[in-house]
Protein backbone atom coordinates (compact mmCIF):
# COMPACT_ATOMS: atom_id res chain seq x y z
CA UNK A 1 0.00 0.00 0.00
CA UNK A 2 1.75 3.47 -1.22
CA UNK A 3 1.61 6.69 0.91
CA UNK A 4 -0.99 9.16 0.80
CA UNK A 5 0.11 12.34 -1.26
CA UNK A 6 2.34 14.45 0.90
CA UNK A 7 0.55 17.76 2.09
CA UNK A 8 0.57 20.60 0.00
CA UNK A 9 3.68 23.01 1.21
CA UNK A 10 1.56 25.81 -0.60
CA UNK A 11 -1.01 25.64 1.99
CA UNK A 12 1.73 26.70 5.07
CA UNK A 13 0.53 30.37 4.27
CA UNK A 14 -2.46 30.35 2.33
CA UNK A 15 -4.25 28.04 4.32
CA UNK A 16 -2.10 26.96 7.64
CA UNK A 17 -4.92 25.57 9.60
CA UNK A 18 -5.80 23.24 6.74
CA UNK A 19 -2.00 22.33 6.13
CA UNK A 20 -1.42 21.75 9.86
CA UNK A 21 -4.40 19.01 9.68
CA UNK A 22 -2.97 17.08 7.27
CA UNK A 23 0.29 18.04 8.78
CA UNK A 24 -0.31 16.01 12.32
CA UNK A 25 -1.73 12.99 10.11
CA UNK A 26 1.58 12.70 8.33
CA UNK A 27 3.06 12.74 11.79
CA UNK A 28 1.32 10.08 13.25
CA UNK A 29 2.24 7.85 10.22
CA UNK A 30 5.58 8.68 11.02
CA UNK A 31 6.00 8.08 14.65
CA UNK A 32 3.84 4.40 13.83
CA UNK A 33 6.43 3.65 11.57
CA UNK A 34 5.42 4.58 8.20
CA UNK A 35 7.77 8.17 7.29
CA UNK A 36 5.67 10.64 5.31
CA UNK A 37 7.26 12.41 2.37
CA UNK A 38 6.44 15.57 4.22
CA UNK A 39 9.45 15.24 6.37
CA UNK A 40 12.73 16.27 4.79
CA UNK A 41 15.17 13.33 6.06
CA UNK A 42 17.44 16.07 8.09
CA UNK A 43 13.92 16.41 10.08
CA UNK A 44 13.20 12.60 10.50
CA UNK A 45 17.23 12.45 11.34
CA UNK A 46 16.56 15.31 14.47
CA UNK A 47 13.54 13.57 15.50
CA UNK A 48 15.31 9.66 16.14
CA UNK A 49 17.99 11.85 17.71
CA UNK A 50 15.52 13.72 20.16
CA UNK A 51 13.34 10.16 20.55
CA UNK A 52 17.12 8.09 21.68
CA UNK A 53 17.53 11.50 24.22
CA UNK A 54 13.96 10.39 26.19
CA UNK A 55 12.05 12.94 24.32
CA UNK A 56 8.37 12.06 24.84
CA UNK A 57 6.61 13.06 21.45
CA UNK A 58 3.06 12.88 23.14
CA UNK A 59 3.87 14.89 26.26
CA UNK A 60 7.55 16.48 27.27
CA UNK A 61 8.13 19.80 29.20
CA UNK A 62 11.91 21.43 28.78
CA UNK A 63 14.77 20.58 31.14
CA UNK A 64 15.19 24.15 33.41
CA UNK A 65 19.11 24.69 33.16
CA UNK A 66 18.27 28.08 35.50
CA UNK A 67 15.05 29.41 37.28
CA UNK A 68 13.65 32.37 35.22
CA UNK A 69 14.95 35.02 37.84
CA UNK A 70 18.67 33.30 37.85
CA UNK A 71 18.45 33.42 33.35
CA UNK A 72 17.68 37.09 33.49
CA UNK A 73 20.99 37.78 35.55
CA UNK A 74 22.37 35.63 32.90
CA UNK A 75 20.98 37.47 30.38
CA UNK A 76 22.06 41.03 31.59
CA UNK A 77 25.99 39.92 31.59
CA UNK A 78 25.44 37.84 28.51
CA UNK A 79 27.11 39.66 25.65
CA UNK A 80 23.78 39.77 23.15
CA UNK A 81 22.46 42.00 26.13
CA UNK A 82 23.41 44.92 23.75
CA UNK A 83 21.27 43.86 21.03
CA UNK A 84 18.32 42.94 22.10
CA UNK A 85 16.78 46.23 22.29
CA UNK A 86 17.44 46.81 18.70
CA UNK A 87 16.15 43.64 17.43
CA UNK A 88 12.82 43.98 19.93
CA UNK A 89 12.30 47.35 18.29
CA UNK A 90 12.72 45.43 14.68
CA UNK A 91 10.82 42.14 15.21
CA UNK A 92 9.08 42.28 18.39
CA UNK A 93 5.09 43.18 18.81
CA UNK A 94 4.52 43.96 22.63
CA UNK A 95 1.04 45.63 22.03
CA UNK A 96 -2.48 43.76 23.26
CA UNK A 97 -2.85 42.91 19.63
CA UNK A 98 0.81 41.06 19.39
CA UNK A 99 0.47 37.38 18.53
CA UNK A 100 3.98 36.20 17.67
CA UNK A 101 7.19 36.47 20.39
CA UNK A 102 10.27 37.59 19.75
CA UNK A 103 13.21 35.00 21.57
CA UNK A 104 17.20 34.85 21.99
CA UNK A 105 18.66 31.99 23.49
CA UNK A 106 22.33 31.68 24.27
CA UNK A 107 24.88 29.31 22.19
CA UNK A 108 23.30 26.26 23.75
CA UNK A 109 19.04 26.87 23.32
CA UNK A 110 18.55 28.11 26.89
CA UNK A 111 16.11 30.94 26.94
CA UNK A 112 17.50 34.26 27.73
CA UNK A 113 15.38 36.79 26.71
CA UNK A 114 11.44 36.51 25.60
CA UNK A 115 9.30 39.63 24.55
CA UNK A 116 5.84 39.70 23.54
CA UNK A 117 2.16 40.47 24.39
CA UNK A 118 0.75 39.31 27.58
CA UNK A 119 -1.12 36.76 25.66
CA UNK A 120 1.51 35.79 23.58
CA UNK A 121 3.52 35.09 26.77
CA UNK A 122 0.99 33.34 28.38
CA UNK A 123 0.40 30.89 26.03
CA UNK A 124 3.97 30.44 26.05
CA UNK A 125 4.38 29.76 29.45
CA UNK A 126 1.62 26.56 29.13
CA UNK A 127 4.26 25.08 27.04
CA UNK A 128 7.08 25.85 29.98
CA UNK A 129 8.99 28.04 26.73
CA UNK A 130 10.51 30.72 29.48
CA UNK A 131 13.60 32.26 30.98
CA UNK A 132 15.71 29.43 31.83
CA UNK A 133 14.38 26.82 29.93
CA UNK A 134 16.64 24.26 27.42
CA UNK A 135 15.33 24.93 23.84
CA UNK A 136 18.06 22.34 22.07
CA UNK A 137 17.25 19.05 20.51
CA UNK A 138 18.65 17.22 24.06
CA UNK A 139 15.74 19.99 26.01
CA UNK A 140 12.64 19.83 24.04
CA UNK A 141 13.41 17.46 21.04
CA UNK A 142 13.10 19.36 17.01
CA UNK A 143 12.41 22.34 16.99
CA UNK A 144 13.46 25.50 14.87
CA UNK A 145 15.98 26.71 17.88
CA UNK A 146 17.74 23.35 17.87
CA UNK A 147 18.00 23.09 14.12
CA UNK A 148 19.75 26.03 14.02
CA UNK A 149 22.29 24.89 16.31
CA UNK A 150 22.80 21.85 15.23
CA UNK A 151 22.56 22.54 11.19
CA UNK A 152 24.07 26.31 11.69
CA UNK A 153 21.84 28.32 9.52
CA UNK A 154 18.17 29.08 9.82
CA UNK A 155 15.43 27.31 10.40
CA UNK A 156 11.33 27.10 9.95
CA UNK A 157 9.59 24.82 11.71
CA UNK A 158 5.43 24.58 11.06
CA UNK A 159 3.11 22.73 13.74
CA UNK A 160 4.04 18.91 13.52
CA UNK A 161 7.53 19.36 11.78
CA UNK A 162 7.77 19.93 15.48
CA UNK A 163 8.46 16.28 17.39
CA UNK A 164 6.19 16.92 20.34
CA UNK A 165 2.12 17.31 20.22
CA UNK A 166 2.09 20.24 22.10
CA UNK A 167 4.03 22.15 20.07
CA UNK A 168 1.62 21.73 17.05
CA UNK A 169 -0.09 24.89 17.37
CA UNK A 170 2.73 26.64 17.04
CA UNK A 171 5.25 28.32 14.20
CA UNK A 172 9.00 28.78 14.57
CA UNK A 173 12.04 30.70 12.92
CA UNK A 174 14.98 30.59 14.22
CA UNK A 175 18.38 31.79 12.83
CA UNK A 176 21.81 31.06 14.65
CA UNK A 177 24.18 34.21 15.53
CA UNK A 178 27.77 34.43 14.74
CA UNK A 179 30.50 36.17 16.66
CA UNK A 180 31.60 38.00 13.75
CA UNK A 181 35.04 37.63 15.15
CA UNK A 182 35.50 33.87 15.89
CA UNK A 183 32.70 32.61 13.60
CA UNK A 184 31.45 30.82 17.05
CA UNK A 185 27.53 30.57 17.37
CA UNK A 186 26.81 32.87 20.51
CA UNK A 187 23.38 32.10 20.13
CA UNK A 188 19.44 32.50 18.34
CA UNK A 189 17.29 34.69 17.05
CA UNK A 190 14.04 33.05 16.98
CA UNK A 191 10.12 34.36 16.36
CA UNK A 192 7.48 31.97 17.59
CA UNK A 193 3.84 32.18 17.66
CA UNK A 194 0.55 30.51 16.24
CA UNK A 195 0.53 28.53 13.13
CA UNK A 196 -1.17 31.18 11.22
CA UNK A 197 0.92 33.88 12.59
CA UNK A 198 3.73 32.83 10.62
CA UNK A 199 4.06 34.93 6.79
CA UNK A 200 6.31 34.62 3.71
CA UNK A 201 8.41 37.39 5.34
CA UNK A 202 9.03 35.32 8.94
CA UNK A 203 11.99 33.89 7.44
CA UNK A 204 13.80 36.56 6.07
CA UNK A 205 12.93 39.07 8.91
CA UNK A 206 14.81 36.61 11.14
CA UNK A 207 17.92 36.45 8.88
CA UNK A 208 17.57 40.67 8.73
CA UNK A 209 17.29 40.42 12.57
CA UNK A 210 20.74 38.17 12.65
CA UNK A 211 22.44 40.41 10.40
CA UNK A 212 21.41 43.42 12.87
CA UNK A 213 22.49 41.35 15.88
CA UNK A 214 25.67 40.48 13.92
CA UNK A 215 26.47 44.08 13.12
CA UNK A 216 26.25 45.48 16.22
CA UNK A 217 27.87 42.80 17.88
CA UNK A 218 31.07 43.49 15.24
CA UNK A 219 30.89 47.39 15.80
CA UNK A 220 31.18 46.44 19.74
CA UNK A 221 34.66 44.65 19.73
CA UNK A 222 35.77 41.38 20.24
CA UNK A 223 35.39 40.36 23.61
CA UNK A 224 38.62 38.88 26.11
CA UNK A 225 35.93 35.46 27.22
CA UNK A 226 34.68 34.83 23.43
CA UNK A 227 38.03 32.53 22.72
CA UNK A 228 37.69 30.83 26.28
CA UNK A 229 33.98 30.22 25.98
CA UNK A 230 34.57 28.84 22.37
CA UNK A 231 37.51 26.73 23.46
CA UNK A 232 36.13 24.36 25.62
CA UNK A 233 32.94 23.59 23.55
CA UNK A 234 31.71 19.94 23.31
CA UNK A 235 33.81 19.97 19.29
CA UNK A 236 36.86 20.82 21.03
CA UNK A 237 39.71 18.69 21.52
CA UNK A 238 40.93 20.97 24.07
CA UNK A 239 40.99 19.43 27.58
CA UNK A 240 41.45 21.46 31.08
CA UNK A 241 44.60 20.83 33.07
CA UNK A 242 42.98 21.95 36.29
CA UNK A 243 38.71 22.28 36.96
CA UNK A 244 37.58 24.40 40.29
CA UNK A 245 34.62 24.55 41.41
CA UNK A 246 33.17 26.84 43.51
CA UNK A 247 30.47 25.19 45.33
CA UNK A 248 30.42 26.65 48.66
CA UNK A 249 26.68 29.58 48.54
CA UNK A 250 23.94 29.31 45.98
CA UNK A 251 25.48 30.36 43.05
CA UNK A 252 27.94 27.38 41.88
CA UNK A 253 30.85 28.16 38.91
CA UNK A 254 33.44 26.28 37.39
CA UNK A 255 36.85 27.43 36.29
CA UNK A 256 39.28 25.98 33.53
CA UNK A 257 42.80 26.81 34.22
CA UNK A 258 42.20 29.88 36.32
CA UNK A 259 40.07 31.02 33.61
CA UNK A 260 36.60 33.29 34.14
CA UNK A 261 33.54 31.54 36.40
CA UNK A 262 31.23 29.61 34.34
CA UNK A 263 27.87 29.59 35.92
CA UNK A 264 26.25 26.00 36.56
CA UNK A 265 22.79 24.87 37.35
CA UNK A 266 22.15 23.24 41.01
CA UNK A 267 21.54 19.69 39.13
CA UNK A 268 25.06 20.03 37.49
CA UNK A 269 26.44 21.47 40.37
CA UNK A 270 25.25 18.11 42.58
CA UNK A 271 26.39 15.77 40.15
CA UNK A 272 30.05 17.20 39.67
CA UNK A 273 30.09 17.21 43.79
CA UNK A 274 29.02 13.65 43.27
CA UNK A 275 31.95 13.07 41.00
CA UNK A 276 34.55 14.60 43.10
CA UNK A 277 33.80 12.41 46.04
CA UNK A 278 34.22 9.14 44.34
CA UNK A 279 37.44 8.24 42.60
CA UNK A 280 36.07 5.06 41.20
CA UNK A 281 32.91 7.03 39.25
CA UNK A 282 29.19 5.88 38.96
CA UNK A 283 27.18 4.73 36.61
CA UNK A 284 24.05 7.02 34.68
CA UNK A 285 21.99 4.70 36.94
CA UNK A 286 23.59 5.09 40.08
CA UNK A 287 23.54 8.52 39.92
CA UNK A 288 19.84 8.61 38.68
CA UNK A 289 19.18 6.65 41.90
CA UNK A 290 21.27 8.97 43.83
CA UNK A 291 20.01 12.16 42.70
CA UNK A 292 16.50 11.35 41.86
CA UNK A 293 15.95 8.42 43.63
CA UNK A 294 13.45 5.04 42.60
CA UNK A 295 11.88 7.34 39.76
CA UNK A 296 15.36 8.52 38.32
CA UNK A 297 16.22 7.77 34.71
CA UNK A 298 19.77 7.26 33.17
CA UNK A 299 18.28 9.40 30.23
CA UNK A 300 18.25 12.25 32.19
CA UNK A 301 21.74 11.54 33.72
CA UNK A 302 23.36 11.25 29.99
CA UNK A 303 21.26 14.41 28.90
CA UNK A 304 23.00 16.57 31.95
CA UNK A 305 26.49 14.92 30.99
CA UNK A 306 26.40 16.12 27.60
CA UNK A 307 25.47 19.81 29.35
CA UNK A 308 28.68 19.25 31.21
CA UNK A 309 30.53 18.76 28.33
CA UNK A 310 29.25 21.48 26.28
CA UNK A 311 29.87 23.83 28.40
CA UNK A 312 33.32 22.36 30.12
CA UNK A 313 34.76 20.33 27.55
CA UNK A 314 35.94 16.89 27.61
CA UNK A 315 36.71 17.05 31.33
CA UNK A 316 34.03 14.00 32.05
CA UNK A 317 34.49 10.56 30.80
CA UNK A 318 31.56 8.01 30.45
CA UNK A 319 31.37 4.30 31.44
CA UNK A 320 31.61 4.82 34.09
CA UNK A 321 31.27 9.15 34.61
CA UNK A 322 34.26 9.85 36.17
CA UNK A 323 36.63 12.86 35.71
CA UNK A 324 39.09 12.78 32.56
CA UNK A 325 42.72 11.49 34.00
CA UNK A 326 44.81 14.58 33.93
CA UNK A 327 42.59 16.74 34.75
CA UNK A 328 43.15 18.39 38.37
CA UNK A 329 39.59 18.42 40.14
CA UNK A 330 39.56 21.19 42.99
CA UNK A 331 37.22 22.89 44.84
CA UNK A 332 36.33 25.76 47.38
CA UNK A 333 35.46 23.26 49.58
CA UNK A 334 38.41 21.18 49.68
CA UNK A 335 40.41 24.05 50.53
CA UNK A 336 37.90 24.55 53.52
CA UNK A 337 39.56 21.36 54.63
CA UNK A 338 42.74 21.37 53.71
CA UNK A 339 43.43 24.59 55.92
CA UNK A 340 41.75 22.59 58.37
CA UNK A 341 44.35 19.59 58.23
CA UNK A 342 47.24 21.91 57.95
CA UNK A 343 46.17 23.33 61.22
CA UNK A 344 45.46 26.99 59.55
CA UNK A 345 41.94 27.52 61.43
CA UNK A 346 42.05 31.38 60.28
CA UNK A 347 42.00 30.88 56.71
CA UNK A 348 39.41 28.30 56.87
CA UNK A 349 37.40 30.37 58.31
CA UNK A 350 38.14 33.02 55.65
CA UNK A 351 37.69 30.78 52.82
CA UNK A 352 34.05 29.34 54.10
CA UNK A 353 31.81 31.80 53.43
CA UNK A 354 28.76 29.81 52.66
CA UNK A 355 27.76 26.06 53.71
CA UNK A 356 27.78 23.64 50.43
CA UNK A 357 25.61 24.10 47.72
CA UNK A 358 23.00 25.43 50.43
CA UNK A 359 20.33 25.26 47.76
CA UNK A 360 20.42 21.77 47.57
CA UNK A 361 17.45 19.31 49.13
CA UNK A 362 19.70 16.19 47.67
CA UNK A 363 20.23 13.58 50.56
CA UNK A 364 23.92 12.94 49.74
CA UNK A 365 24.99 16.86 49.39
CA UNK A 366 23.42 17.36 52.51
CA UNK A 367 25.83 14.67 54.24
CA UNK A 368 28.74 16.47 52.52
CA UNK A 369 27.30 19.73 53.31
CA UNK A 370 26.72 18.78 57.07
CA UNK A 371 30.64 17.13 57.12
CA UNK A 372 32.46 20.36 56.11
CA UNK A 373 29.98 22.18 58.53
CA UNK A 374 30.60 20.30 61.26
CA UNK A 375 34.58 19.54 60.73
CA UNK A 376 34.92 23.55 60.97
CA UNK A 377 33.02 23.37 64.20
CA UNK A 378 35.02 20.88 66.12
CA UNK A 379 37.85 22.59 64.92
CA UNK A 380 37.09 25.90 66.39
CA UNK A 381 35.36 24.34 69.62
CA UNK A 382 38.67 22.40 70.41
CA UNK A 383 40.95 25.77 69.52
CA UNK A 384 40.26 27.54 72.96
CA UNK A 385 40.47 30.77 70.62
CA UNK A 386 37.96 33.01 71.85
CA UNK A 387 38.67 35.39 68.67
CA UNK A 388 38.11 32.34 66.12
CA UNK A 389 34.95 31.59 68.16
CA UNK A 390 33.63 34.99 67.99
CA UNK A 391 34.06 35.17 64.11
CA UNK A 392 32.32 31.60 63.61
CA UNK A 393 29.46 32.59 65.91
CA UNK A 394 28.93 35.76 63.70
CA UNK A 395 28.74 33.54 60.76
CA UNK A 396 25.77 32.40 59.40
CA UNK A 397 27.31 28.80 59.95
CA UNK A 398 28.27 29.15 62.90
CA UNK A 399 24.95 30.81 63.95
CA UNK A 400 23.37 27.77 65.33
CA UNK A 401 26.45 26.29 67.21
CA UNK A 402 24.98 26.74 71.41
CA UNK A 403 28.45 24.49 71.95
CA UNK A 404 30.50 26.76 70.28
CA UNK A 405 28.80 30.26 72.08
CA UNK A 406 29.10 28.14 75.42
CA UNK A 407 32.76 27.88 74.90
CA UNK A 408 33.63 31.40 73.68
CA UNK A 409 31.28 32.50 76.93
CA UNK A 410 33.61 30.62 79.46
CA UNK A 411 36.61 32.21 77.63
CA UNK A 412 35.50 35.93 78.07
CA UNK A 413 33.72 37.45 80.56
CA UNK A 414 30.83 40.30 81.28
CA UNK A 415 32.65 43.11 79.95
CA UNK A 416 34.07 42.00 76.96
CA UNK A 417 31.76 42.71 73.95
CA UNK A 418 31.77 39.25 72.62
CA UNK A 419 30.55 37.91 75.32
CA UNK A 420 27.51 40.30 75.62
CA UNK A 421 27.50 39.59 71.51
CA UNK A 422 26.99 35.58 72.91
CA UNK A 423 25.06 35.84 74.72
CA UNK A 424 22.45 37.42 73.25
CA UNK A 425 22.73 35.14 70.16
CA UNK A 426 22.20 32.34 72.38
CA UNK A 427 19.27 33.90 74.12
CA UNK A 428 17.55 34.65 70.42
CA UNK A 429 18.79 30.75 69.81
CA UNK A 430 16.45 30.06 73.06
CA UNK A 431 13.70 31.86 71.84
CA UNK A 432 13.57 30.51 68.43
CA UNK A 433 13.76 26.94 69.84
CA UNK A 434 11.29 27.40 72.69
CA UNK A 435 8.95 28.97 69.86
Amino acid sequence: MGHALAPDPGLRFSSPLEYAMTLRSAWEATLAGSPDPAFSPSLLESWRRSLALGINPEQHSPLHLHDVSEARTLGAEHRLASVVPALSQLLADESAAGRHLLIVTDHQGEVLWRVGSGSALRQADSLEFVEGADWSESGIGTNAISEALISGRPAQLFSSEHLVRTHHDWACTAGPIRDPFSGKIVGVLDVSGPIDSMTRDSLRMVRCGVRLAEELLRSAGPTADAAPRAAVGLSSPYTASTLFLRLLGDKPTAELDGGRGVPITLRRAEILALLASRTQGWSAEELAYQLHGEDGAAATIRTEMHRIRSVLGAVVEPNPYRFTAGVRVVSDADEVAAYLRAGRLGEALAAYPARLLNRSTNLTVELMRDELNEAVAASVRSSGDAEMMSRWCASDMGSGDIAAAAALARLTGPGDARFQLVRSRMERIDRELRA
